[in-house]
C-alpha cells in the first residue's frame, strides 16, 4: 500500500466523478451512451435501457465459480496490481476511527465497461468466492455508501449477484452500485408504497409472479452506527437468507448446488431474488438475454430495437419469473404478501 491513505465512504464517492472523467478520457475506461425507455407493464414502469454500443463489447472469459477452484491471477481482474485509473483507492474499516494505515479488507473500483456512469465497485483484497453469502461487514460497507450518498444529494443502488446463474461476470466477490433517480428503482418504488403490517418481518407483493423477499429497515437505521448497522443489516439478510432456501427446497426443478441469487439494497429496503438461470432466450430473434439483479429492480438492459420489442412481446414480468422462480405458497414461507394496489 505504501503512503498511499485509505480512503472513508464519503471520500471514496466523491472522488469518483473526477476519476471516471480522467479513466474514460485515458481510454482506461469504456463507456457505452444509451437510452432509457419506460415500458409500462401491470402498472409498473420498467426502465429498458436500449443500448446498441454493447454489441461491440468484447466478449469476457467465463468465470469460474467453483470455489474450491483456485482463479489465476491474471484471469482475475480485480486482483493487484490494478489499473491505477481504475483504482478510487483502499477503503477504510467501517469501525475505524483512526486515519492510520490498517489492512484494508476492501477496494473500491470503477467499472471497466461503464453503461451508467459512475458505476462502481466494492471488492474484496483478498480473493474470496462470488458464490458465498455477504458478511456482516459487506452489508455494513454497502450501507454506508449509500448512506454516504444520501448525504450528498445522490442515490444509490447496491446489489450483489450471487453465484453464476444470478448473471455475475466474475468469481472475484464483489458487490456493486448504480447512480439512480431519486425516487430509486421502479422495484423500490413499488415497495416503499406497501403497507406493512409488522415491521420486523419480511414481505412480498403478490401482483409480482417471481419470488422474492423483501425487509423494510427500521427508522432508526439512518442514523445506527456500524456496530448498530451490523445487526440491524446482519438479521435482515439472515431472515431472507431463510426464506429463499426454503423458497428453493419447493422448487423440484432448482438445480443442484448452492443458493444463486440476486441482492437489492437502498436505503429503506432489502431484497433477495431466487435464481434458476442466467438469461433468457427471446423467442423472436433466438438471442440470450442475460438478467441480474438490476432486472428485478426493474431495470433491464437490451443491444438492439429488435430486442427490445422481443421483450416488451414476452412481457418483463414473464422473463423475470423464467430466470427467477414462481412465487410459492405464502402459507409455506410465511412472510406478509402484499399487492401493488394495497398503496
Amino acid at each position: 500500500m505504501g503512503d498511499i491513505p485509505l480512503l472513508s465512504h464519503e471520500q471514496a464517492l466523491a472522488q469518483i466523478p473526477a476519476q471516471y472523467r480522467e479513466a474514460k478520457d485515458a481510454g482506461s475506461l469504456f463507456f457505452y451512451d444509451s437510452t432509457v425507455v419506460v415500458y409500462i407493464e401491470e402498472g409498473i414502469s420498467f426502465q429498458i435501457r436500449l443500448c446498441p454500443a454493447l454489441l461491440k463489447k468484447p466478449v469476457m472469459p467465463l468465470p469460474h465459480f467453483d470455489p474450491t477452484v483456485k482463479v489465476v491471477p491474471q484471469a482475475d481482474p480485480f486482483a493487484p496490481p490494478y489499473v491505477a485509473a481504475l483504482h478510487v483507492g483502499d477503503l477504510k474499516s467501517a469501525d475505524s476511527e483512526s486515519d492510520s494505515l490498517a489492512k484494508a479488507e476492501y477496494v473500491v473500483l470503477l467499472n471497466k465497461y461503464s453503461v451508467v456512469p459512475h458505476h462502481f465497485l466494492v471488492v474484496t483484497k483478498e480473493f474470496k468466492s462470488q458464490t458465498t453469502p455477504l458478511s456482516p461487514p459487506d452489508l455494513v460497507n454497502m450501507y454506508l455508501f449509500l448512506r454516504a450518498a444520501m448525504k450528498a444529494g445522490q442515490t444509490l443502488l447496491g446489489y450483489y449477484n450471487c453465484g453464476d446463474r444470478s448473471g455475475a461476470s466474475q468469481a472475484h466477490k464483489h458487490v456493486q452500485f448504480l447512480p439512480v433517480g431519486e425516487d430509486g428503482p421502479p422495484i423500490e418504488r413499488i415497495a416503499r408504497a406497501q403497507q406493512v403490517e409488522a415491521p420486523d418481518r419480511p414481505f412480498s407483493i403478490g401482483a409480482l409472479p417471481f419470488a422474492h423477499h423483501i425487509f423494510r429497515f427500521p427508522r432508526s437505521i439512518y442514523g445506527q452506527n456500524p456496530e448498530q448497522l451490523e445487526e440491524t443489516l446482519g438479521q435482515a439478510f439472515l431472515a431472507l437468507i431463510d426464506l429463499t432456501i426454503t423458497t428453493i427446497r419447493h422448487q423440484p426443478s432448482h438445480p443442484s448446488g448452492p443458493p444463486n441469487y440476486n441482492m437489492l439494497m437502498t436505503l429503506e429496503h432489502l431484497y433477495i431474488v431466487p435464481r434458476m438461470k442466467e438469461a433468457h432466450v427471446l423467442v423472436e430473434t433466438g438471442d440470450a438475454m442475460s438478467v441480474n439483479a438490476c432486472g428485478f429492480a426493474g431495470m433491464l438492459l437490451v443491444k438492439s430495437e429488435k430486442e427490445l420489442e422481443a421483450v416488451k412481446s414476452e412481457g418483463v414480468l414473464n422473463i423475470l419469473k423464467e430466470v427467477g422462480m414462481p412465487q410459492i405458497d405464502v402459507r409455506v414461507c410465511e412472510p406478509q404478501q402484499l399487492e401493488i394496489d394495497d398503496a
